[in-house]
């Protein structure tokens, strides 16, 4: 079988192009190859298919073999990878996932993409939609105990659940200890993507975080646009925001008129190759 892996800020993914090729089992492929010692080594894979509705579609499982809903690095890669490849030569294009459609704007030089910026719809604090388990309609600031430990977190999806806590300094975070613990709790009914953030300044924030089904990453795009609208909710920042994150930065801005996010980062390939399966 042939595969690319591509990294968007070092969030790397398995991409396979279902266009020319079909995959069986999906969830055991992913277990198989992102793992860093037997395997490929990535953060998961990702499925490019033909869609009915859009340019094309991708479908992502986590190195653990559960189905993901979104990833924000990941679809500017496969962007990347339609336009690059002659799949979908557009430079604003539309990708179908589990979480819709939603709509990329490349950023084309001399026949390469150098950025990508992808409309990631609109937040949504509801906590039912999130979903959330909780007694309030919304979560923003809110105080939960988990453990031991009282924390004060804002949930949003952004495609997917996400619960933000503000930090003093992401470096000292317990993230191997905390992080698995609140994507479990039982107020996560399809467990959550954990972000712990540092507010530098009104305009800029260090993240860190605890992804559904693949632990600690270098980069979550829909974290990024999660942490960016939990500032701006809690007026710590405003609403456009560069987040700098372990593999490098993503640009999120929170439009007010519209009330989409907007996120615009990097894209890459790292190699090609073939694995037997």
């Amino acid at each position: 079988m042939k595969f690319t892996k591509m990294q968007g800020i070092g969030n790397d993914y398995i991409y396979i192009n279902c266009f020319e090729e079909k995959v069986q089992n999906p969830s055991e492929l992913s277990i198989k190859l992102s793992e860093r010692h037997f395997g490929v080594g990535s953060d998961g894979i990702i499925l490019i298919e033909p869609s009915d509705k859009a340019d094309c579609r991708m479908d992502i499982y986590n190195a653990d073999g559960s189905q993901a809903m979104m990833c924000g690095n990941g679809i500017r890669c496969v962007g990347k990878y339609v336009y690059e490849r002659g799949i979908v030569k557009k430079d604003v294009l539309k990708v179908d996932t589990m979480s819709g459609v939603k709509t990329l704007y490349l950023d084309v030089e001399n026949g390469i993409v150098v950025s990508v910026t992808v409309n990631m719809g609109r937040p949504d604090f509801q906590t039912e939609k999130i979903p959330v388990t909780y007694p309030k309609d919304r979560m923003i600031d809110e105080p939960v105990v988990f453990g031991a430990t009282e924390y004060r977190v804002t949930c949003v999806s952004i495609g997917n659940p996400h619960c933000v806590l503000f930090v003093d300094d992401v470096t000292k975070v317990e993230i191997e200890k905390i992080g698995p613990m609140l994507e479990c709790d039982k107020i996560f009914p399809h467990r959550a993507n954990i972000e712990f953030v540092q507010v530098l300044s009104p305009e800029e924030v260090n993240m860190r975080v605890w992804e559904r089904g693949s632990g600690e990453t270098w980069a979550c795009g829909t974290g990024a646009c999660a942490v960016a609208v939990a500032c701006a909710a809690n007026r710590k920042t405003g609403r456009s925001v560069t987040v700098h994150l372990r593999g490098g930065d993503l640009h999120i801005k929170w439009e007010e008129k519209t009330d989409e996010v907007l996120m615009r980062g990097p894209a890459e390939f790292v190699f090609d190759g073939t694995i037997e399966i």
